[in-house]
């Protein structure tokens, strides 16, 4: 999230007076006297005291659940496959960030969590990379950040966690990686393979592409350097690596770089390029990306299960009108095919009732039986051939699908800062029910939009761990556990709702604040901003994840409150929050289904096709289930989102506005894309 850019010519003292502050902030963080908050040394040393302290392995069985964290690591224990092994990870509540060390036990039949305390434990940490093999967990490298985010410590140390006894080894072999965070571990055969990170130096972020070879034989390091004129991945972090048969694909990543103007500023780099390593030659290829590849986003998830790769997640960095910067957290699913290197959306089947399907059976049937019910799915990525369709086959369904919006219960109710909506389901009465699973008018439960989660596969089923999203100016960070059975795709179950995040206002003796108050005071004599009114307006809670109960609001009566700019970005956020952006999934304005079908079939049959073995007649009816449930789900934000819309092109016809409200300051953040 950001500010907006200040207008130009609001003269050359007060840029300097901001570069000077600037640049002492910076002397203060390179300087040796710190405060202890901020004593990297002191911290890791009393930490290492309280370590030494203990003397046996303690187990708490059933103990309390994980508190909120990201950038954690969770791995299957592979001597119990219905058991999951989390390690680490960070939490920030708006002034302090704390880092863990424990590590847990969670047994996904039994429900309960197991703390294990044991001597000579490594030291707290996040973004680091865990393997599981055998009856072994290999941990490498991490950050540990001090409460008030101003140094950093980047590890290199080399762990062993004995399954079996709970006991932990440091391994200390020559020529592994330097301390990094952010990089990438996984297991080829006996071999761990690490790839990329970052360090923090405080004056600027180095990026790594070097290539780290750990043998689990002969407990060796090896570094392979590129032979010259060899293709080779670019520096990043935050990537994904994972393998496949005796393949290694790497995905994506964020880095930045010194932009080329005048300012020598950094911009930051969202990759969304695939590369293939042979662990046989160690050479790298770059792969094509067929079908339909999810678009650039940084802080994704991903894992295998059997012969794809599923992704999850991210965040999309959106400038809109004004320069205002909206983060936009994503919980789409997608799939990439490794045989084949294709890429395809996973959506969800949606079981329907008994009654349901007797009800549609005749109306399904004469909607498949139109001409071209059948296409072959490795080709939809590249057809444009429109379809015919008899339309008066399926009169009857679209006009049970034009009473969607009329049918559906909406009611909404703005009482200060409480928004509470009633779709066929349960009101939402506080800012502490935001996490709890996502409902739409079909009471359908999804993990919310986040970054930096933790994701692993166990018997067929997708789990997805904690992570981070934004709520306004708040930085929430998850401890839910999400489930979807990967051979069924029907639905994501909820095993461990999020609990309420905690959030911590900065003070405002904080340099930066005083910084932002001092502009945001000069802004406001120089603009005459009304700025207590426009705060108190502003002041509206969110539901479900931000996303529905954000649209409502502004629709039935936020919208109406905001200033014109505002309005119109928060506008974009929610259509892309919602993936409206997307015309393969998205019905356009006053489109019926069987229009939308019809324009859209290829995409809906594609993704059908990926978790059904249906082709024909009955991949038709698939693809058409799967349109009709996004449909559904859309449809009435849609109308009302069309006419807000009208509102608002109505109120700009007007003419300019008179009046402006304050603009809110960056919240202290660390960089998280990177991870």
């Amino acid at each position: 999230m950001g500010k907006k850019a200040k207008k130009p010519g609001k003269g050359k003292e007060k840029t300097e007076r901001k570069t000077v502050k600037a640049e002492e902030k910076k002397a203060r963080r390179e300087s040796k006297k710190v405060s202890p908050e901020d004593d990297i040394d002191a911290i890791l040393l009393s930490i290492q005291k309280e370590e030494a302290k203990k003397k046996e392995v303690h187990v708490e069985e059933n103990a309390p659940r994980p508190s909120p964290r990201s950038n954690c690591s969770l791995n299957i224990n592979p001597l119990k496959e219905t058991e999951m092994i989390l390690y680490g990870g960070e939490f920030y509540n708006g002034t302090k960030t704390y880092v863990y060390g424990d590590l847990y036990r969670y047994d996904v039949d039994k429900g309960d969590w197991k703390l294990i305390s044991s001597p000579n434990s490594p030291p707290p940490r996040s973004a680091h990379q865990a393997v599981a093999w055998k009856n072994y967990l290999y941990i490498f490298g991490g950050e540990f950040t001090s409460p008030n985010q101003e140094r950093f410590h980047h590890y290199k140390d080399f762990w062993m966690l004995d399954l079996k006894t709970n006991q932990w080894e440091q391994l200390n072999y020559k020529g592994c990686p330097s301390p990094r965070s952010g990089h990438r571990m996984v297991l080829y055969k006996h071999k761990l393979i690490v790839f990329g990170g970052f360090y923090d130096t405080l004056r600027e972020v180095r990026y790594f592409n070097d290539l780290y070879v750990f043998d689990l034989d002969n407990f060796k390091w090896q570094e392979i350097k590129p032979t010259p004129g060899c293709l080779w991945p670019s520096a990043r972090s935050g990537f994904q690596l994972f393998v496949y048969q005796d393949d290694i694909y790497l995905y994506g990543g964020y880095s930045k770089e010194v932009s080329s103007d005048k300012n020598s500023s950094e911009k930051g780099i969202v990759h969304s390029d695939m590369w293939l390593l042979d662990p046989k030659t160690w050479v790298w290829n770059k792969v094509k990306k067929g079908g339909m590849p999810p678009g650039p986003r940084a802080g994704f998830s991903m894992c295998v299960h059997k012969k794809r790769a599923v992704l999850f997640g991210g965040v999309v960095d959106m400038e809109a009108e004004g320069d205002v910067l909206m983060s936009l957290f994503l919980n789409e699913l997608y799939g990439f095919q490794l045989d084949i290197n294709r890429w395809y959306p996973l959506e969800l089947r949606k079981e329907k009732s008994t009654k349901d399907k007797i009800k549609k059976q005749k109306d399904e049937d004469a909607f498949c039986n139109a001409p071209n019910s059948s296409i072959d799915p490795m080709e939809v990525a590249t057809n444009d051939e429109d379809d015919t369709m008899d339309c008066d086959e399926i009169a009857n369904m679209e006009s049970n699908i034009d009473d969607i919006s009329s049918s559906m219960e909406r009611n909404i109710r703005v009482d200060g800062s409480e928004v509470a909506v009633k779709s066929n389901m349960k009101n939402h009465e506080s800012s502490s029910k935001l996490l709890r699973p996502s409902a739409t008018p079909e009471e359908v439960v999804k993990p919310c939009g986040r970054i930096n989660s933790s994701m692993v596969v166990g018997r067929d089923t997708l789990y997805i761990y904690g992570g981070m999203m934004e709520i306004r100016d708040q930085e929430i960070t998850l401890d839910d556990l999400y489930a979807l059975n990967l051979s069924k795709l029907d639905e994501w179950k909820c095993l461990i709702p999020a609990s309420e995040s905690e959030w911590v206002e900065a003070s405002e003796d904080d340099d930066e604040e005083d910084d932002d108050e001092e502009e945001d005071s000069e802004d406001e004599n120089e603009e005459n901003d009304d700025s207590d009114e426009s705060d108190d307006d502003d002041d509206v809670e969110a539901t479900n994840g931000g996303v529905l109960g954000d649209a409502v609001a502004i629709i039935k009566g936020e919208g109406k409150k905001l200033r014109r700019k505002e309005k119109k970005a928060r506008i974009e956020q929610i259509r892309a929050s919602l993936g409206l952006s997307d015309s393969q999934r998205t019905p356009m304005p006053g489109e019926a289904l069987k229009d939308f079908y019809k324009r859209t079939n290829d995409y809906w049959q594609m993704a059908a096709y990926e978790h059904t073995a249906h082709t024909g007649k009955e991949l038709r009816k698939d693809g058409f289930d799967l349109a009709e449930g996004r449909y559904k789900e859309l449809k009435p934000i849609l109308d009302e989102l069309a006419i807000l819309e009208a509102e608002q092109k109505a109120e700009e016809a007007e003419g300019p506005e008179t009046s402006s409200s304050r603009k809110k300051g960056v919240k202290k953040n660390k960089h998280v894309a990177s991870k």
